[in-house]
């Protein structure tokens, strides 16, 4: 393990907004956490255009999913969205330390990591509002985003089944001498279903370049990790039960992520065996556009929504000398490619019906159960 993942792992609960329901949470006002200054080799090694790509990766899926929100009211989304308003860093971080040939695996709260590896905007809201040109045909809706030329292999809607899926991706890549690393987002409900515990078994024994990686944002759907499972950190705890390293990330800082998945990506290309992360970070709306997330206290709330990644970056490059209209300029631009994406859904055609059985097995529709 080298020194910059050394310092990584080492990351503490301190330098982050309280990790369970019942600890009292830090001042929603304080300044900018410990991280921003512990990620100061990062901080000043990274490119200025890379840091600058980042932020605005982060923009672009905060307003990305908004405007998801916003047409989802005005029943033009259809129906519910698990957004990931508040995790842009996990998406942003690791997709620019990826390869264009690496394959992305993720849960139902996808939309940021398919975008961010290169998915057209408009292509994915116009999956989620069922027209022809959603990226699969108006036919997989939110949660089965997929843009396989670009790496994105899929958003899984059965928890913790695509990590099992990510890890035989892995190990084809290992067959086929490709070079490719797989990364595998989920939850941290996930790590509870018998599909991670075998998937990350598997892929250690095998050494594969597959890199898993939990988004843990303390809730399982309605219920808090903390309440159903013996350790603190449901992913980082349970590595030495398959021979890794417990690995801890502030899943709010782009760059602290950054660092993280270049250095475990890396490890995966060149045969150093697969890596199980663990993110800390919250998502800032209920599990799904259905839940107002009325289960958590409102001190955390707010706490978490005050240590929210884009504000957390904006100030630090601000610090670095990065010009207030240089980034007002990211935002503006984002905003623009976001409403351009809206305007060609609103004038988009529903599918073809005819298009109702292509895309399936080749003795697919509902012959081969008759």
């Amino acid at each position: 393990m080298n020194l910059r993942l050394s310092m990584i792992a080492n990351i503490t609960d301190r330098d982050m907004p309280s990790s369970t329901p019942h600890q009292d949470s830090p001042d929603p006002d304080r300044a900018p956490p410990v991280s921003a200054t512990r990620w100061a080799q990062v901080v000043t090694t990274t490119l200025p255009d890379l840091r600058l790509a980042l932020y605005r990766d982060m923009v672009r899926a905060r307003y990305f999913e908004q405007r998801v929100y916003d047409l989802f009211l005005e029943g033009i989304v259809k129906g519910t969205t698990h957004l990931g308003l508040g995790q842009e860093a996990v998406a942003a971080g690791f997709a620019a330390a990826m390869q264009p040939g690496d394959m992305t695996f993720c849960s139902y709260r996808g939309h940021n990591h398919t975008l961010l590896r290169g998915a057209p905007m408009g292509a994915l809201i116009g999956e989620m509002a069922g027209r022809s040109t959603g990226i699969c045909g108006g036919k997989g809706g939110s949660m089965h985003l997929t843009d396989v030329p670009k790496g994105a292999m899929g958003s899984y809607a059965i928890v913790g089944a695509h990590l099992p899926i990510a890890a035989g991706a892995a190990w084809a890549a290992v067959v086929r001498k490709t070079g490719q690393v797989a990364v595998c987002f989920f939850g941290d409900g996930a790590t509870n279903i018998g599909a991670f515990h075998e998937a990350v078994n598997f892929a250690a024994i095998w050494r594969l370049p597959v890199v898993f990686v939990c988004e843990n944002n303390l809730y399982m759907e309605y219920t808090p990790i903390s309440a159903v499972i013996p350790v603190e950190h449901p992913a980082a705890d349970r590595a030495r039960s398959y021979g890794l390293p417990p690995l801890i990330v502030d899943g709010n800082d782009a760059d602290a992520v950054y660092a993280m998945a270049t250095d475990v990506i890396e490890l995966a290309r060149r045969g150093g065996g697969p890596s199980l992360v663990e993110a800390k970070t919250y998502r800032h709306k209920g599990h799904s556009r259905a839940d107002p997330g009325t289960y958590r206290p409102q001190h955390e709330v707010e706490a978490w929504l005050a240590y929210d990644p884009l504000r957390i970056y904006r100030d630090r490059l601000l610090v670095a000398g990065v010009a207030v209209a240089a980034l007002d300029a990211i935002e503006h631009e984002s905003m623009a490619e976001v409403d351009d994406a809206t305007n060609q859904v609103r004038n988009a055609p529903p599918p073809d019906p005819a298009t109702l059985e292509t895309d399936l097995w080749a003795d697919g529709s509902s012959s081969w159960r008759n």
